[in-house]
């Protein structure tokens, strides 16, 4: 199940999350499989340099399942403290289940190998860049970026995510936390987010008290600040106009009652998950969902301005590799430039809609310059009648304009924040 995981993902492009894990219906077993892949996908390289230097030679790429079990039994055996002879004996033992009887020694030889010369290896891996486990490209952007700060985004990146959860406003969950913690949770506030709810031990969140009934959505600590930051009032007129899948959007009803709401996605199916996550929080009729591509204005705007926009906008997802660490393997320079062009093409097309004196708060949950304060930068240069204005906060850091958090401060995922008034 790990394995064929790894293929959707590297061969196919898939997210990880939204990849299915199987047939089997014991749930114990499609979270290890899952468990295994998050594993295998954040290592990858470090990874691949220790099976290196354990085989002769590359195997071909017919053979590319029999290299990633290899990855999977060097996973174990380094990083998730597998006992020795299980993650040899089954993880050679797969190879028979593909058909694949010859390979069955060379996984066991290659990994009996890495018991006896892990120390030696690691070390030797100390010495060189994979130990980042991060491609070239991306690296050498984030010590570009951040020269003083690469190496903790790095490690933040390498580290599972913690589980936080929203407290919805509208639903009556004053007791949420007591019935967590009576279900054996440690439960745990967030300074900066009034709403923010930091559970362990991580657990499906269909397992979780009160999710069936609405009484809180997932959503990390740092997504959940936009909504304060819109500052909306009862009757303001507000488009979340990249809606899917609708985590800002329900925030922004529970948060502010009274608004008139569009919330805008070109995905229809995409958009069938905000209608999902609106009819579970009690949400149901508050908001106007429409299917439309946000840069063909004129296919789907009324004329009328608005009070506020949220542009949460197509980016690279730099900031929440620590859930996402397919991310890593995925992007390419190619795609940071064509993120890049969509959110400029989205920045002038909005700002055309919002009303003198709005606010368009423009979100990305990246960490590359480019995407945030450079982006921003070069729209403020381009508009006469835009002015950065946010407010006083104590958390992330001045990124001159906006506000940028890196991943694991505070326990959060890496965001990005600018609020835009418009003066004319």
């Amino acid at each position: 199940m790990a394995l064929d995981l790894l293929r959707q993902v590297l061969d196919d492009g898939a997210n990880l999350g939204e990849a299915e894990s199987g047939a089997s219906c014991d749930p114990r077993d499609r979270a290890y499989s899952r468990h295994l892949a998050y594993g295998v996908l954040r290592w990858l390289n470090a990874l691949d340099w220790l099976a290196s230097q354990l085989m002769s030679r590359p195997l071909k790429r017919k053979d590319r399942d029999i290299h990633r079990l290899v990855l999977l039994g060097i996973f174990q055996l380094w990083k998730d403290g597998t006992a020795g002879h299980a993650a040899v004996n089954e993880t050679a033992g797969c190879a028979r289940k593909l058909g694949k009887s010859w390979a069955t020694g060379l996984i066991n030889a290659v990994l009996r190998r890495f018991q006896r010369e892990q120390a030696e290896l690691v070390a030797r891996l100390e010495t060189r860049t994979e130990r980042f486990a991060h491609p070239a490209w991306l690296l050498s952007a984030l010590q570009q970026d951040w020269p003083d700060d690469w190496e903790c985004v790095i490690h933040a990146n390498n580290r599972a995510a913690p589980l936080w959860l929203r407290r919805n406003m509208a639903a009556a969950s004053d007791d949420l936390a007591e019935r967590f913690q009576a279900d054996g949770l440690t439960v745990t506030t967030h300074g900066a987010s009034a709403t923010a709810l930091r559970v362990e031990p991580a657990r499906a969140v269909h397992d979780l008290p009160g999710f069936d009934e609405g009484l809180f959505s997932v959503q990390d600590a740092a997504a959940q600040l936009a909504a304060g930051l819109l500052d909306c009032r009862p009757g303001h007129r507000v488009l979340d106009a990249c809606a899917a899948p609708g985590g800002k959007t329900c925030h922004l009803l529970e948060h502010f009652p009274g608004l008139e709401l569009l919330a805008l996605d070109r995905s229809k199916a995409r958009l069938r998950r905000v209608e999902e996550n609106l009819h579970r929080s009690g949400l149901d009729g508050r908001a106007t969902l429409l299917a439309a591509d946000a840069l063909d204005t004129a296919d789907w705007w009324d004329g009328q301005f608005f009070d506020r926009i949220l542009l949460d906008a197509p980016c690279t997802a730099t900031g929440v590799i620590r859930r996402h660490p397919e991310i890593k393997w995925l992007r390419s320079p190619e795609q940071v430039d064509e993120a890049v062009e969509l959110q400029r093409k989205l920045l002038e097309a909005l700002w055309l809609l919002l009303k003198p004196g709005g606010m368009l708060l423009y979100a990305t949950c990246s960490v590359l310059k480019r995407e945030n304060c450079g982006q921003v930068g070069a729209f403020l240069e381009r508009h006469a009648d835009a002015a950065e204005s946010f407010p006083d906060v104590a958390w992330g850091r001045n990124a001159g304009p906006g506000r940028q958090i890196l991943p694991g401060e505070q326990e959060m995922d890496g965001f990005y924040y600018a609020a835009l008034r418009k003066t004319a």
